[in-house]
């Protein structure tokens, strides 16, 4: 099914918390009359490292208003640990704990089929050969033991570009989001070895090629899937001045609510526009700070190395301030390979892939590996808070820095997002969240 009910969206728009609900309430009405929904809906929002994403109010509207067809949220985690109870309360306010399951990457899915090896290396133009699984937690596939038995699936969540599909949400939200180790480890391959700087803020990749295929082939196997995606940037500071916000506040830029990929191409339209940001000179120095509530890993916080690194010039520093940091990977397995291997340039890694059985088998950990490089070309200094000590963080390679020394040199609550000159002269570039963007040079875009 085809269907979009909602795309309202611009580069200077600024959606309403009222606007928003409006959209989505008649939205969401009009897709139950629509499957002549009778049935239970399940929800699948992420987690909370795409807070700012606006899913959990979403979450929270379907739950009040379509109270008596809920029958559960389940967090599209991934590879992400769950969220504990303080998480899910500032995401998803007063929604009743019992209403979230927890998805387990390792354990708790079921496979819908599988697109052959061929298919695979025409795709990514040959940088991989195998079969790829189509997999999703064991409880949204219909008519099995293990179902919900739901009659609608409601995947909410943020188009932004991204670093393995190209630009995140759509079938990832499904396929990565609620699927198993194999999958998510081939998938993300697949985009290292393709090439990351070839997929990220691109609407069609090889990986979202496998996506889309999955879906095309077996998306029957699961309840109609009813697509909420919104596009998100920062105020101006004229705009927060307009809106009664702070300087750096978040706009909701687009909503684009249906059945089907149209909603998705739209709102990934829009999200080139608005959260790509090419330069016309490259960064000789960068500072990316990393909210404490979201990045408590460098398994997230390298999104303030893959978001920039194609605007950071050979030569450069990039300094990233950490202050929650906690260790490397989100569980312990991935934590443990990344500090005995360490990131390193992408050609070692593949080179280890080959020769290794323990990266070999968790492919989703050498590409992270590949990501969080800066393939020799700048310095990456991380400057983490009391938890993750000096020798561990170069020991997986990178440099580290005095975070109190740093903050106290870079002083974020008066720095503009952008470029800012320090009263000794030192120019730099500052993103405040890296979450929300991707830079790069026109040149090597």
């Amino acid at each position: 099914m085809e269907k979009t009910y909602v795309a309202s969206g611009g580069a200077d728009k600024d959606l309403s918390d009222r606007e928003l609900e409006e959209l989505f309430t008649d939205a969401l009405s009009s897709a139950f009359a629509d499957i002549n929904n009778t049935g239970k809906m399940i929800i699948l929002p992420p987690d909370i490292t795409r807070f700012h994403s606006r899913a959990g109010f979403f979450t929270q509207i379907a739950a009040r208003k379509f109270d008596e067809k809920l029958g559960a949220v389940l967090p599209a985690l991934g590879t992400h640990m769950a969220m504990n109870d303080d998480e899910l309360s500032r995401m998803f306010g007063a929604l009743p704990k019992k209403k979230f399951l927890v998805h387990n990457w390792r354990n708790d899915v079921t496979e819908l089929g599988r697109i052959e090896e061929n298919w695979v290396e025409k795709a990514s133009q040959g940088a991989v050969r195998f079969d790829w699984p189509v997999q999703v937690n064991k409880i949204l596939r219909k008519g099995t033991q293990d179902s919900g038995n739901f009659s609608l699936l409601l995947s909410i969540g943020q188009v932004v570009p991204h670093e393995v599909a190209g630009m995140a949400n759509h079938a990832k939200n499904i396929f990565v989001g609620t699927g198993g180790k194999e999958a998510i480890d081939k998938s993300h391959f697949t985009g290292a070895a393709y090439g990351m700087e070839r997929i990220m803020g691109r609407v069609d990749t090889p990986v979202r090629a496998l996506f889309d295929e999955g879906l095309r082939r077996f998306g029957s196997e699961i309840p109609p899937v009813l697509w909420v995606l919104t596009v998100v940037s920062a105020r101006t500071d004229s705009e927060a001045v307009a809106a009664g916000q702070l300087k750096g506040s978040l706009a909701v830029r687009g909503l684009f609510i249906g059945f089907g990929r149209e909603c998705f191409e739209k709102a990934a339209a829009l999200s080139c526009e608005v959260n790509v940001n090419l330069m016309s000179e490259p960064v000789n120095k960068a500072l990316v700070y990393l909210e404490p509530e979201e990045y408590k890993t460098t398994w997230l916080g390298n999104k303030a190395i893959y978001r920039t690194r194609m605007v950071i010039e050979d030569g450069g520093e990039l300094v990233i301030l950490a202050p929650a940091l906690e260790r490397f990977g989100e569980d312990e397995g991935i934590d443990a390979l990344i500090r005995k291997h360490g990131y390193r340039p992408g050609s070692e890694i593949l080179a280890r892939v080959k020769s290794n059985i323990e990266l070999s088998c968790n492919l989703s950990a050498a590409a992270h590996l590949i990501h969080g490089s800066s393939e020799n070309r700048f310095t990456i200094r991380y400057c983490p808070g009391s938890k993750v000590s000096r020798q561990e963080i170069e020991s997986v390679g990178f440099n580290w820095g005095d975070l109190n020394e740093e903050m106290a040199r870079y002083d974020i609550s008066k720095l503009n997002s952008g470029w800012n000159t320090h009263a000794d002269g030192e120019r730099f570039f500052y993103v405040p969240n890296p979450a929300l963007g991707l830079w790069a040079e026109k040149q090597r875009f």
